[in-house]
């Protein structure tokens, strides 16, 4: 085995869902403005009883069972998070505990929007290295629990959720190299800071940065993994604002690849909004088996990761 793929996706998200009516009984906001600005429409939330370990759980076991794999089957779990209010236990830990795993390695990973993509991209380099057999590779916050209610710039923007993928050694690189990195001196624009953690964001600036510096650098992406743009069958950005993504997309120049657009239905999931993405495509059969799709997540820390995947 000289490479890695993607074995199985699943997802999981919270039964209740927040319209933008609902939002707009809540600040001063309406459905036209949300939806003008940030092209969404609803988002599921998490209640006080449903915490980030939980969700990741749920999304966790779905994709093992689409592997047809038990838990003893995986021997790292590495999980993508920002919200774990707790430092310890780690969320990763939890999750083992939940499903009943016997000894893995558990490692959180805090790359906030980019998260996923960081950890897809640990769990390869564990796998072909050889220090780990089968991993689970989580996404999953809880943006609502860190999100001021009272600020209409953000609040439109969260919602909860989770999203797996079982990573295995493979005889091909289903996985395609990472290009990742950081603009250390612009980590200010996106944060979850304060007591009690509290999301904000310097908007036009983010807006300004991921529509002219990440296209170029996912385009280096697909040139890393030998697939031109134009034979991407998908393209799954982190689920921002849909005026990021449409542009981003459209500079990449992926003209034939599927455009994820969960954000209209799940809001902004931080690091579970690409795998959540990813595993609605694949569930609706709207991107084939083993055809590349390209996985780009960017914001918080100003931190970015993308890779092309062949979809499982």
């Amino acid at each position: 085995m000289t490479g890695t793929r993607i074995a199985a996706l699943g997802h999981y998200q919270p039964a209740k869902v927040l319209t933008n009516d609902d939002v707009a009984a809540l600040v001063d906001t309406s459905d036209e403005w949300i939806t003008t600005r940030v092209g969404i429409k609803t988002r599921h939330v998490a209640g006080p009883d449903e915490p980030v370990d939980e969700m990741a759980a749920h999304a966790g076991a779905k994709a093992l069972a689409s592997a047809g794999l038990t838990p003893a089957d995986i021997d790292l779990v590495l999980v993508a998070t920002s919200t774990a209010i707790d430092r310890s236990p780690n969320t990763a830990a939890r999750v083992a505990a939940r499903l009943g795993m016997g000894s893995p390695a558990t490692m959180d990973l805090n790359v906030v929007c980019a998260g996923f993509t960081h950890a897809l991209a640990t769990a390869d380099h564990a796998v072909r290295a050889g220090s780990a057999a089968r991993a689970l590779v989580i996404g999953a916050d809880k943006m609502t629990e860190v999100t001021d209610w009272t600020d209409r710039t953000t609040c439109v923007l969260v919602g909860d959720g989770a999203g797996a993928a079982v990573v295995e050694a493979a005889p091909d690189a289903g996985i395609g190299p990472v290009l990742w990195g950081s603009v250390p001196e612009m980590g200010h624009a996106v944060r979850i800071e304060g007591t009690p953690p509290r999301f904000a964001q310097e908007g036009q600036a983010v807006y300004r940065w991921a529509t002219t510096q990440l296209p170029p650098i996912a385009r280096t992406v697909c040139e890393r993994a030998g697939v031109a743009p134009e034979e991407l069958a998908a393209v799954v950005l982190h689920q921002a604002n849909l005026r990021i993504i449409e542009p981003v997309a459209r500079k990449i120049g992926a003209v034939n690849a599927v455009i994820a657009r969960d954000v209209t239905e799940s809001g902004n999931t931080s690091a579970a909004s690409i795998p959540l993405a990813l595993s609605k495509l694949v569930e609706r059969g709207e991107v084939a088996s083993g055809a590349p799709a390209l996985l780009f997540g960017f914001g918080g820390n100003l931190s970015y990761a993308g890779q092309v995947v062949r979809v499982p």
